[in-house]
């Protein structure tokens, strides 16, 4: 059984090269509109798409287009200009769910694979889909031990995608999971007229509620809980069992998150792939990968369906990181020779010590720890508002880089 690829999300530049950084196999991006995470994610727009490639290629890794919501008749001409706009920029595979979608992909000559929002899972509708897909998204509500009889059927019936290889399963492994099935909810619809299906979820599952009763007015607060809001998928842990059932692609949400999030969870991810590859993983790393997750946003964690849970485990009000990131400013000028950044500070103090966040476009994510600061051009101890920051860093500093202070959860607080 060969390694786990590993797919990172990408919202935003930002999030692409901390993905490619950090050890990413693969990306996926929505551009502009018709994908799952057109109104919560910035997006790309489809001028973006050869610079996207360029990148991601020029780092080894797989470009993956998002085209996956609902396609009503007026969608159409849009879908098929940005499916060739993909093609012409050599985007390695769309993901799909709608089948026009699918059709207009095939026609175009890209490897199609088969978005989780339609439901797979069994054998049967997986060899259907497999006359048209290469990678097929399985059902999150699975266990690992049905995901195994898939894989292990795939094999014994050499169930092939159009380039002639045996489908590749594809399966969640850590953030945001939904409510309902494989994600296709109508809650949002129904409420405010805004289709989750076709990428504008409002998220009213993610709301605390109160529950009356119409013949006294008796009310009732859930205690403190989203009921439902589930928890946030983690699978670092079980790792071992997921690559022993047989699934060939890891896929990490969150292109609505932010990049320290993507960098942290591609890089703990990548560390157990390679650790499972080496016959390395064991508890004591387990027990570090899930500490570092912990320091990125998080709705607590729990394992899914994966190891036969009846019942989700459902999430508390708000981020649950054991650490926050909070603003300070913006990258000013960037002098080579000397290897030294330049940050007008904006909307905190800094003082030696602390440790930093920078993350931009092009940078990605870096963190720092300041052992020597110059502020306004003299050494100093504290850079507040206003004042210009200087500091030692190996790499250029842009204007649309950021400057975030790293803190604990209960520092913020």
């Amino acid at each position: 059984m060969g390694s786990i690829e590993l797919m990172a999300p990408a919202g935003s530049f930002e999030s692409l090269q901390a993905a490619l950084d950090n050890g990413a196999d693969s990306v996926y991006f929505g551009v502009e509109q018709l994908n799952m995470r057109a109104r919560s994610s910035v997006n790309f727009r489809t001028a973006d798409l050869p610079e996207v490639v360029r990148r991601t290629h020029a780092a080894g890794a797989r470009a993956y287009l998002t085209l996956n919501t609902v396609l009503y008749d007026h969608d159409i001409p849009v879908a098929r200009r940005l499916i060739d706009a993909a093609k012409d920029a050599g985007v390695d595979a769309v993901i799909v769910s709608d089948q026009a979608a699918i059709f207009m992909a095939r026609q175009a000559g890209l490897e199609v694979h088969i978005s989780t929002q339609l439901n797979i899972t069994n054998v049967e509708t997986l060899k259907f889909y497999a006359q048209f897909a290469d990678t097929i998204v399985l059902s999150r509500e699975l266990s690992l031990r049905q995901v195994r009889h898939i894989t292990e059927q795939i094999r014994k019936q050499n169930i092939t995608g159009p380039s002639g290889r045996p489908v590749s399963i594809e399966l969640f492994a850590h953030g945001a999971l939904c409510m309902a099935i494989s994600g296709k909810c109508y809650l949002s619809l129904h409420t405010y007229a805004s289709s989750a299906n076709r990428g504008a979820c409002k998220q009213n599952c993610r709301h605390p509620y109160l529950v009356i009763d119409k013949e006294t007015g008796m009310e009732l607060e859930v205690d403190n809980e989203y009921i439902m809001s589930p928890k946030d998928l983690m699978t670092v842990d079980f790792l071992d069992q997921i690559h022993d059932a047989g699934v060939d692609v890891l896929k990490i949400e969150g292109r609505a998150r932010s990049a320290d999030y993507v960098a942290v969870t591609t890089r703990v991810y990548r560390e157990a792939i390679d650790a499972l590859n080496a016959g390395t993983y064991n508890r004591q790393k387990v027990e570090d990968w899930v500490e570092r997750l912990a320091t990125v946003y998080n709705r607590g964690f729990w394992d899914g369906y994966y190891l036969g849970r009846k019942l989700g485990e459902w999430s508390q009000p708000g981020n649950q990181a054991v650490r926050r990131k909070i603003y300070v400013g913006r990258g000013k000028n960037y002098y080579a020779k000397a290897g030294v950044a330049e940050f007008k500070v904006e909307a905190f103090e800094l003082g030696r010590g602390d440790r930093v966040m920078i993350i931009g476009p092009t940078l990605g994510v870096r963190e720092l720890t300041l052992d020597e600061i110059y502020v306004n051009d003299r050494p100093g101890q504290k850079a507040r508002k206003g004042d210009i920051l200087a500091v030692k860093f190996p790499e250029k500093i842009r204007p649309s880089d950021k400057l975030y202070k790293i803190v604990s959860a209960t520092e913020e607080n």
